[in-house]
C-alpha cells in the first residue's frame, strides 16, 4: 500500500480588530476597543477554539489624514503590555503575543517586560518586531525622527540580539530552590554589549523564562526583512494571502533558513486572513459584500484615494467615476500609517484602467482593491480552503483578522474548527504548556555571544 502522508496541522492565531477599516464600528454588536471585557472575550473565544496564540497590534501615535486626526483613531489605543499581563490571570494555554517597536524601546527595558510577561504566563510570551523609521510618529518621542530609513533594520538587528543577550546572561540552572528559605537564584553574569546603537554594561534582572526566549514574530516584506526573519523569527506574519503567491514567499523564506542552521520547521508562515460564513455558499457571498460595504464607507473610500492622489478629493461622489486629473506626489496627506502607494501615477493608471473596465465606481474599486484576502462559504468550505493552502505549502497557517469587537471569532470557534479537526489538520487539545509546544518550536538554544561573566 503506498504510504500515507501525515497531515500538516494547522496553526492559528487571534488578531484583536484594529482601528483601521477592516473592523465594523457601526455593526449593533460592535463593541469596546478599550473595555477590557472585549480583550478577555476574544482571548477566551481563541483559547477555546485551541488557537495558538492572541495578537495585538500597536499604535504609537493617532493617525492623521489631511491635518486632521483619523476617525477611526479615536477609540484608543491602549498599552500592549498591561493588556496581555492581564489576560495572562483569565487565560491558560493562549499565547499571549505583543507587537512592540525597535525603534523607540531599548533592549533591557524590552527584555524586562517581556521576560515579565513569560514568567507571570507560565511561558505564552510572543513579540512581533517591528521598525518605524516615520518622523510625525517619531515626535511623540525623545529621539524623534533621527533614524534614517535605511538604518531601521540595523538597529532592529542590534536591539533583538541585545534583547537575548539579555535573556542568556542568566545559566538555565540558575534558580536553586530551598524549601525552608524559599527560591533564590544565583547572581547572575554581568552583561556587555557594545554596538553602533548601544552601549550596555550591567545586569539583567530575571532568570530564564519557560520559553528560554519568548517567541519571536517578525512582518517585514522587503528582502531585507525576509532576511531578518529568516535569521531570527519564529513566525512571520505575512500578507501574501493568494495561494500562488503565498507559496512563492513561502518557499523563499524557508530556503533562506539554512544559512543560518536553522531548518524549515523552525520558522512557521501564518498570513493575515478574513473570513465570512453563511449557512449556503449563496449566503456566505452575500454576507460578504455586506460586510465589504460596511468596512469600506464613501468616506473610508475617498481617503483611501486621496492616499494615492495625494490631494483633497471630498468633492467627487463615492458613487461616481475615478478623478481625471493626475496624482500629485504629496506624501503627508497621511501621517502615521504607511501610505498606500509609492508609485501613485502608476496605481492610478492601472485603477482607471480597471474601473473602466469592470465598471467600477470610486467606492466599489476600493471596495475590490483594499479587501484583505478572505475565505468565503460554508464552515465546511472554509475549513477545506485554508486545510488546502496549508497542506499546498502557501503557509502554515493563519492569523484570522474578524471584523467585530469583540464577537468576531465566535461562529469561527463554533462551526469551523470542528470541521478542521474532522479533516484531520487541526488539534484537538493543547500540546503543552507553552506557546513553543504550540507552534511546535524547539527550545532555544542557551546562548553567551556578546555576555561577559564577571
Amino acid at each position: 500500500m503506498p504510504e500515507r502522508r501525515i497531515r500538516k496541522q494547522i496553526h492559528l492565531a487571534a488578531h484583536f480588530p484594529g482601528v483601521n477599516h477592516h473592523t465594523v464600528w457601526t455593526d449593533p454588536n460592535s463593541g469596546s476597543q478599550i473595555d477590557f471585557a472585549s480583550f478577555v472575550h476574544l482571548a477566551r473565544t481563541a483559547e477555546r477554539g485551541l488557537f495558538d496564540f492572541f495578537f495585538l497590534a500597536e499604535g504609537l501615535r493617532l493617525r492623521e489624514h489631511r491635518g486632521h486626526i483619523h476617525d477611526l483613531d479615536v477609540v484608543g489605543r491602549p498599552d500592549t503590555f498591561t493588556v496581555l499581563n492581564a489576560l495572562a490571570a483569565v487565560t491558560t494555554h493562549l499565547g499571549l503575543a505583543g507587537t512592540i517597536n525597535t525603534t523607540y524601546n531599548e533592549p533591557f527595558e524590552l527584555a524586562k517586560q517581556f521576560a515579565t510577561l513569560d514568567h507571570l504566563s507560565g511561558g505564552r510570551a510572543a513579540w512581533n518586531a517591528v521598525t518605524s523609521s516615520d518622523a510625525f510618529t517619531g515626535e511623540n518621542f525623545r529621539r524623534g525622527g533621527y533614524l534614517e530609513h535605511a538604518e531601521r533594520y540595523t538597529r532592529a538587528r542590534e536591539v533583538v540580539d541585545a534583547t537575548r543577550a539579555l535573556w542568556d546572561s542568566w545559566p538555565e540552572d540558575a534558580l536553586v530552590v530551598d524549601r525552608a528559605r524559599g527560591v533564590f537564584a544565583r547572581p547572575a553574569p554581568s552583561v556587555r554589549i557594545a554596538s553602533d546603537q548601544f552601549d550596555i554594561d550591567g545586569q539583567f534582572v530575571l532568570p530564564r523564562s519557560p520559553q528560554g526566549h519568548p517567541v519571536q514574530i517578525q512582518a517585514g516584506d522587503s528582502d531585507e526583512g525576509r532576511e531578518f526573519a529568516a535569521a531570527t523569527a519564529d513566525v512571520i506574519f505575512s500578507a501574501h494571502g493568494e495561494l500562488a503567491d503565498g507559496q512563492r514567499f513561502y518557499l523563499d523564506v524557508k530556503d533562506r533558513l539554512a544559512k543560518y542552521g536553522r531548518a524549515r520547521d523552525d520558522l512557521k508562515i501564518l498570513p493575515a486572513a478574513g473570513f465570512v460564513l453563511g449557512d449556503t455558499p449563496e449566503q456566505a457571498q452575500e454576507n460578504a459584500r455586506h460586510i465589504r460595504r460596511q468596512q469600506v464607507t464613501p468616506q473610508t473610500a475617498i481617503a483611501f484615494l486621496e492616499q494615492v492622489w495625494g490631494t483633497d478629493l471630498s468633492a467627487y461622489d463615492p458613487d461616481g467615476p475615478l478623478p481625471d486629473i493626475d496624482p500629485v506626489d504629496d506624501v503627508n496627506i497621511t501621517r502615521g500609517r504607511v501610505r498606500h502607494a509609492k508609485d501613485p501615477r502608476a496605481v492610478a493608471d492601472a485603477w482607471r484602467a480597471r474601473a473602466a473596465a469592470e465598471r467600477l465606481s470610486i467606492r466599489d474599486l476600493i471596495i475590490e482593491t483594499t479587501a484583505r484576502q478572505q475565505f468565503v462559504g460554508t464552515p465546511r468550505q472554509v475549513a477545506a480552503d485554508l486545510d488546502r493552502y496549508v497542506q499546498s505549502d502557501a503557509a502554515d497557517g493563519f492569523v484570522l483578522v474578524p471584523h467585530l469587537t469583540p464577537t468576531g471569532l465566535d461562529e469561527f470557534v463554533d462551526k469551523v474548527i470542528p470541521e478542521l479537526q474532522e479533516l484531520g489538520s487541526f488539534r484537538t487539545e493543547y500540546p503543552g504548556p507553552t506557546l513553543r509546544h504550540h507552534l511546535g518550536l524547539r527550545h532555544p538554544h542557551h546562548r553567551t555571544e556578546g555576555v561577559r561573566a564577571s
